[in-house]
């Protein structure tokens, strides 16, 4: 298993994509919210710095489509793991299309890809929860049983087990990875509801860290080359309680990264990439 774990956080390509002005009208949301175009493209800008020169990958930029309002959030078109990825089939119909470019720029990057072809599958990749030992499955209003089992499929390596979404949009719409072996947690019931049932069903120990707000339990974890463990986490202007805990982490090198416009219309910090390992061509 420490073989599985080796590589856990390591990354090399990160794939985004440009927010359309249509994100501010026409975005699927929770409720009702009005979105600055300007700021959001701003904040997304800074995040797409943050992993081009600070973090120093390889950033592959797909561009805004206006048909697409959502397609800044790639995350939820493919599940990526090892040099297999998964192009999923989104719950909401109308982002059903975001996946072709997503396809296109991950068959550049010669991984192999799997498609969900079944009609009676969804799956949005902000349910999937991939621990580096195995994946936790939401099943909420976006994802169903047979996109699970569709990944599990795919992922024939590792264990996939499904966890019912009761409340919020996905299943990391409360809880990430924070770094081997640890799950970032909200404090909400529905929140640890969930977690209760991950560790119910993992023959895997993991620690926890609970954070009080939910939404700040969304980060994103890497381990780089001369950098260490790295976590992206929500901002003091968000969330000052939730990164008072995130500073506790001391082995890891904090990055404080704003969300504050595009978590109007259900995005989170993962939501904007999709991170991929490429192993060196030798």
């Amino acid at each position: 298993m420490a073989g599985l774990m080796a590589g856990f956080g390591n990354f090399t390509h990160a794939v985004v994509r440009g927010i359309p002005v249509s994100l501010a009208k026409e975005a699927l949301r929770g409720k009702e919210s009005e979105v600055d175009v300007a700021k959001a493209r701003r904040e997304h800008e800074a995040y797409v710095e943050v992993l081009r020169m600070r973090l120093g990958l390889e950033v592959v930029e797909l561009p805004a489509d206006e048909s697409l309002p959502d397609c800044v959030f790639v995350e939820d078109a493919a599940v990526v793991c090892g040099d297999t990825a998964l192009i999923t089939r989104p719950g909401a119909e109308s982002r059903r299309k975001e996946t072709e470019a997503m396809k296109c720029a991950l068959k550049e990057l010669d991984l192999n890809i799997v498609e969900m072809t079944d009609e009676t599958a969804t799956l949005d990749g902000g349910d999937v929860l991939f621990t580096g030992r195995e994946f936790f499955v939401g099943l909420s209003k976006r994802t169903n049983q047979r996109g699970a089992e569709i990944l599990a499929d795919a992922f024939k390596d590792y264990a996939v087990s499904t966890v019912p979404v009761l409340e919020g949009l996905h299943l990391k719409s409360f809880c990430s990875m924070g770094g081997p072996g640890l799950i970032v947690i909200g404090s909400s019931e529905p929140a640890q509801k969930a977690l209760k049932t991950m560790q119910q069903m993992s023959d895997h120990r993991y620690d926890k860290l609970t954070v009080p707000d939910d939404l700040a339990a969304n980060c994103i974890y890497m381990n780089l080359p001369n950098k260490g463990h790295v976590l992206l986490h929500c901002t003091a202007d968000e969330f000052p309680e939730s990164v008072k805990v995130f500073e506790k982490l001391k082995d890891h090198m904090l990055i404080p990264v704003s969300n504050m416009e595009k978590v109007k219309v259900d995005g989170a910090l993962t939501c904007c990439s999709v991170l991929i390992n490429k192993k060196a061509n030798i």
